[in-house]
């Protein structure tokens, strides 16, 4: 992911109103963030925890949405959509979306089960078990990358409209 400022996240929200994106707050540690290690920027707001936002390039444009989060954590086996990931045992958890433009406005959202707290850029990034002899981990990783990009990225623009 390209370095990105407080600025452009802010001028990014696709679906949200200038009072929300005003009263978001960017992740704690913002300041440390490696754009070289992220797919997108995800974080769930620490003064209401059941806000989160997503952070990501479409198309050469910067684009934010905010997420709600269900009520309760996915307690049974789930697999995150958008890394796909079968072995760690993150919790993976329902956000919501209100969706850009009139349709967002006439109360129309999407969802998404996803890492609950956005760790799938981490996820992706393990090297995989080794399937059968002479199995490409790294292109299987660099594989991983790419679909994690594609999937959030189809989030998005869904979001879009």
């Amino acid at each position: 992911m390209r370095p990105i400022d407080e600025r452009a996240i802010r001028a990014s929200f696709i679906n949200a109103s200038r009072k929300e994106v005003s009263d978001l707050t960017l992740p704690v540690d913002f300041a440390e963030l490696d754009f070289e290690r992220l797919d997108f920027l995800g974080w769930v707001d620490p003064k209401a925890p059941r806000r989160a936002y997503v952070v990501s390039w479409r198309d050469d444009e910067l684009v934010g949405v905010i997420l709600q989060r269900a009520e309760q954590r996915v307690i049974a086996r789930a697999q995150c959509s958008w890394c796909e990931d079968v072995t760690l045992r993150n919790d993976v958890q329902l956000y919501v979306a209100r969706k850009a433009g009139p349709a967002g406005r006439k109360g129309d959202s999407v969802g998404t089960l996803t890492c609950a707290e956005f760790g799938c850029s981490r996820s992706v990034r393990i090297l995989p078990p080794l399937a059968y002899e002479g199995y490409d981990r790294e292109l299987a990783r660099d594989l991983r990358i790419l679909r994690l990009q594609e999937h959030v990225s189809a989030f998005l623009g869904e979001v879009a409209g």
